[in-house]
């Protein structure tokens, strides 16, 4: 197996459970939250928008070609420039159309992932314009898929806050 064979393999699977996921959520969950009288929690719409474009997709964009988008500030100096508060973040309007941004997501990451060369998935070394050293090509990419597998956590933990029957097997797609 190859280093993109395994990105692939990777994005695919979570991808798919994040997919099913969402498909938990309802519209009208779209404004709810933790209620732990904190003020930084996503709610359940920001979180699927998170997800689905700015989750894994745009960053592989970014790192494979170079092209990190106008709009959401990951080329911003500092570890948490690119970070806007809470308050700021965008929504989904629906369900629908999180599965669709998701879905288009996907596409671009796995669109990157086949345009990389093997060889470079190791040598190519790059550092996140958020900060941090340098690292191959492979390790950023894989952080990507990581930071879109630790929302899908967090999702998963929303829907059992929220009184959901999820279990193990909805978290990992067994």
């Amino acid at each position: 197996m190859t280093l993109q064979q395994v990105l692939i393999e990777e994005t695919e699977t979570t991808y798919a459970v994040t997919r099913n996921l969402v498909r938990r959520v309802g519209d009208a969950d779209l404004r709810w939250k933790p209620a732990d009288g904190r003020t930084e929690w996503m709610t359940v719409g920001q979180l699927l928008m998170h997800c689905a474009s700015f989750g894994c997709g745009k960053a592989v964009q970014g790192f494979v070609r170079g092209d990190w988008g106008a709009s959401d500030g990951a080329a911003d100096a500092g570890a948490d420039a690119h970070v806007p508060p809470e308050a700021a973040l965008p929504c989904v309007e629906s369900v629908g159309q999180s599965l669709e941004l998701l879905e288009a997501d996907r596409v671009l990451a796995l669109q990157c992932i086949a345009e990389t060369r093997e060889a470079d998935l190791l040598a190519r070394q790059i550092t996140a314009p958020w900060g941090g050293p340098a690292i191959p090509l492979f390790q950023q990419l894989l952080h990507m898929i990581a930071h879109l597998a630790q929302h899908k956590g967090q999702l998963f933990y929303y829907l059992k806050l929220m009184g959901r029957d999820v279990g193990t097997s909805d978290l990992w797609g067994a």
